[in-house]
Parts: structure tokens; sequence; C-alpha cells
């Protein structure tokens, strides 16, 4: 019989926790949002900056909640430019880090980033322990948060707002930069939040291929 070794046994990988996030906390909180009447939806690999960064996990209720996974088996290369990006869109973040990494993933995330330590028990179950509550982000920008739309809903906003005549032909950055400049980020916001959770056969559908980092 085979006999695992302890580092086998305590570390992490980023499917193990992220299925085991998905079931033990934001099915959960999904759930208790949609209990109070709010839509809400969960995002599996939600794109930034037209997808040059994704956040691993999105809770989207009309406060856009993200979590970043760091396993033990990941590094923390891409992290200070995934915090950037990050900060940018989300109202809320929290790191789910292996504890291996702890120590120097609380270093480079800011105060306002929650954490939560992944790790795995005698029995293979991804356990999580709190060490920090997230807190609201103070760094968002309009513009970042206009780019998590597709260019027509973007451009649909505008429409409605009778202000698209200037950019209805030009490429989608004119687009998210007017959407920007016409809104409050807070309005924004709920435009953008609405729409995510209203796109059919998209939303919270489980990723065929999991992509670590």
């Amino acid at each position: 019989m085979e006999t695992k070794t302890h580092n086998q046994m305590f570390s992490t990988n980023d499917k193990v926790i992220r299925v085991a996030l998905r079931k033990s906390v934001l099915d959960k909180e999904l759930e208790r949002y949609r209990k109070k009447g709010h839509k809400a939806e969960i995002f599996e690999e939600l794109g930034v900056r037209h997808g040059t960064a994704r956040i691993d996990l999105a809770i989207i209720n009309g406060v856009m909640c993200g979590y970043e996974i760091k396993s033990d088996r990941d590094t923390l290369e891409r992290l200070p430019e995934q915090v950037e990006e990050f900060n940018s869109v989300f109202d809320k973040m929290t790191l789910v880090v292996g504890k291996r990494h702890l120590y120097h993933a609380m270093h480079i995330i800011p105060d306002w980033w929650g954490v939560m330590i992944a790790k795995t028990d005698d029995n293979d179950r991804v356990v999580f322990q709190t060490i920090r509550k997230p807190e609201q982000n103070k760094k968002q920008k309009g513009i970042s948060i206009a780019r998590l739309l597709w260019r027509e809903e973007a451009l649909g906003i505008l429409e409605e707002q009778n202000e698209a005549d200037e950019v209805r032909h030009k490429p989608r950055e004119f687009v998210y930069e007017k959407l920007a400049n016409v809104l409050e980020t807070s309005v924004l916001k709920k435009h953008v939040s609405s729409l995510l959770v209203s796109r059919e056969g998209w939303r919270s559908d489980p990723q065929l291929a999991i992509n670590g980092g």
C-alpha cells in the first residue's frame, strides 16, 4: 500500500481548492443572497481587462466579490500584477492561499484584502480558516469596471443615456471610456452587475478546463 509523504498529505492544489471553496463557501453565500430576493451568480475565470487577467472565482449580487486562489503548488509570480488588475474592479477581494505561501502573500496584497488559508486534513478534505475578512475597496476604476462588459452591452447603456452618438461606430475602448466618463462609478457598477448576472447560458457554469495560478 502506497504511503503519502507529509508534503503530499498537506499540500493543496488549485482545482481541489476551487471545488471545495465553491461548495463550502460560495454556494452557501449564493443561496443566502437569493433568499433575500437578490439576483446573484457565481463566475469562474471571469476575465478582467479583456481577459488579460482572470479571477478564479467571483460572486456578484450588486456587490462584486472576487476570490483569487494560490495553492501550495502555485507560485506567487503573477500575484503583484493580479493585485493591480483586481483592485481596479472588485468591491471586495479575498486571497485563498496555501499555508506555504501565506507569509509572502500577506506582504504582496493590500490590507483591505481578505485572507483565507486552505489546507487539507488527515482525510484529504480541504478546510478553510479565515485570517482576515475583506474590507471595501477604495481603489476601483470606472474604465476597468466598464471593460467587464461586452461592447454591445456597454453601448446599450450609452444608448439609454443618449450618449452613444460619438462612439457608436468606434472600437470598444472608446465605448468603455465614454461609459466611464458618463456614469458615476457607483451607478456603473449597478449596471455592470445587472448585465453580468443576466447573461444567459454563460454566467455560472463550471469551466471545463481549470487553469492554476
